[in-house]
């Protein structure tokens, strides 16, 4: 692996560290629209 290639792996790493807990919240937050939306009908 090449010095570019080690830099931008190290950058991907650290968005998809910043990315995971964002794509948790959105997920949750659908599951508990979801949920709402199916009491309510």
């Amino acid at each position: 692996m090449e010095v570019n290639e080690a830099r931008r792996l190290k950058q991907l790493e650290e968005e998809n560290r910043q990315l995971k807990p964002m794509v948790a919240e959105q997920a949750l937050d659908l599951r508990l629209m979801r949920e709402v939306v199916s009491k309510r009908w």
